[in-house]
């Protein structure tokens, strides 16, 4: 199955649209006969799957699986939807020339004869099938499409969410998964660093939230810390965890970002893209870019949170894992093309330059081996390095003022220095005892010199296995010290 994303590229030339949505769309293709014997419906009074004998069986219950019996009774009377199934000339081109979306057909056209014959030859194609076309779910030559929850024009892309009201007008903070299913990171620049602060939010500390209506009803008010609010005023119950402060702050934060989504331009091949890394101390982001009329213009955003152990790179290491992070997500737009990278700091240049790297550095010099880079610093900011960029585009050089009062509650591992094992003259002992009266058979000892701690409790260990040649070893049970 195509993802999403790889079915809205390749649309920069298209200028008039159809979408077309089979009816009933998953009955037109059959099932084996071993998916058939598999497959159910569920119904709040079971399972059931569909059944077609000759003569009914005179019992049909069971515990939890039934049968639907066919009103003829005749399993000969059934057709497959594909006739034969089996394509007389499977060499020939697509006739849409793209994919499609299970039974969501886009058309593109970046002419009006071209579409409507690509829409002949996929009427042509469907009657040979027998697949049938839902006219009331489908829209015919249309200069903007909604199309898999986003609307698509020669203009570029923009987000078209069912819940987009409900969030915006929500004023507590929601659960992380409620804002992404309505719009993808795709279209929200940063995404990751405002939405780490509620990543940490716990499903009990939601609870709590439910209880609090005096954290609620300040939340209502916009105001993440109360002040004054009138005669009466607002006072909290208890204390205010500062996580539910900062959370408020990327929440309110969000919700501008959602309701402001931009439109994402078309990839250009014939452009150079421009990628701007961005690393703060808890996430990195990354924006993918091309210039249109002298102004660089959005075409995605990536970002993600940090891991554990990444929180203790330098911010160097920080911008080539969002560089890494753009490459893999938007490979087949990126792979094969000069890409400029522009960063902030001039040791990503010296990075890439650089030979016999060791580490984590060196495994990143070898995935970006295969590109081509231009590493260009921008000291002073993007606009003063590329000229123009979009309102859409934050600066870099404003973000870390921006994500101050967001900031979430990660902290880099921390490296204790473990105590350099002294050596001195140790002595060791072993005891054989026999359960379960702990009678004791054996017992020696040994002094050696120059040893550490652990390994004078190693030679306890051989010298009892010595004292057990004798003995009847099938259940052994060895106890030591904690080390």
């Amino acid at each position: 199955m195509p993802l999403i994303s790889d079915l809205l590229e390749d649309l920069d030339k298209a200028l008039w649209y159809c979408s077309l949505d089979m009816a009933s769309g998953f009955w037109v293709v059959p099932m084996t006969d071993r998916a058939r014997e598999v497959s159910a419906f569920i119904t709040p009074f079971g399972l059931f799957d569909a059944f077609w004998p000759k003569e009914c069986p005179a019992d049909l219950s069971t515990p939890r699986r039934q049968r639907v019996i066919s009103p003829s009774g005749n399993a000969e009377t059934t057709t497959d939807e594909f006739q034969t199934g089996i394509a007389d000339d499977p060499d020939r081109d697509s006739v849409l020339g793209r994919r499609s979306y299970i039974d969501d057909i886009m058309i593109a056209g970046e002419s009006w004869d071209q579409m409507c014959q690509r829409v002949k030859d996929l009427l042509e194609a469907c009657d040979k099938w027998n697949i049938s076309i839902s006219v009331a779910k489908s829209f015919w030559g249309m200069v903007k499409l909604g199309y898999l929850g986003h609307r698509v024009s020669i203009g570029g892309l923009e987000t078209n969410p069912k819940d987009l009201k409900s969030l915006t007008n929500q004023s507590t903070v929601p659960r992380i998964t409620s804002i992404y299913a309505v719009v993808p990171g795709r279209f929200i620049e940063d995404y990751a660093i405002y939405a780490s602060v509620l990543y940490e939010l716990r499903e009990v500390e939601f609870a709590e939230l439910e209880k609090r209506s005096d954290l609620r009803e300040i939340m209502d008010r916009n105001d993440p810390i109360p002040r004054d609010h009138g005669p009466s005023g607002l006072k909290l119950k208890e204390r205010v965890d500062e996580r539910w402060i900062r959370a408020h702050r990327a929440f309110t934060t969000l919700k501008t970002k959602i309701a402001t989504t931009p439109i994402l331009h078309h990839f250009d091949e014939t452009r150079t893209p421009v990628v701007i890394v961005y690393a703060s101390d808890w996430a990195i982001s990354a924006s993918l870019t091309q210039e249109h009329d002298g102004i660089y213009h959005p075409v995605a955003f990536a970002s993600r949170t940090l891991k554990t152990n990444e929180l203790n790179y330098n911010v160097t290491e920080k911008e080539v894992l969002a560089l890494l992070r753009i490459l893999d997500l938007y490979y087949n737009l990126l792979v094969g093309r000069e890409i400029r990278v522009l960063t902030g700091h001039s040791t990503l240049a010296w990075l890439f330059k650089s030979t016999g790297l060791q580490g984590r550095l060196g495994q990143w010099s070898a995935l970006l081996a295969p590109w081509t880079l231009e590493i260009t610093t921008c000291m002073k900011g993007e606009d003063k390095t590329l000229g123009s960029i979009a309102a859409s585009i934050t600066p870099r050089a404003k973000m870390d003022d921006d994500v101050a009062e967001i900031a979430p509650w990660k902290e880099p591992k921390r490296r204790i220095q473990a105590p350099i094992p002294t050596r001195g003259g140790g002595a060791f002992s072993a005891i054989v005892w026999n359960l379960p009266g702990w009678e004791v058979v054996k017992a020696r000892s040994g002094y050696l010199e120059s040893l550490t701690v652990n390994e004078a409790e190693y030679n306890g260990l051989i010298l009892g296995l010595d004292m057990l040649e004798d003995l009847d070893r099938r259940r052994l049970v060895v106890c030591g010290g904690p080390t």
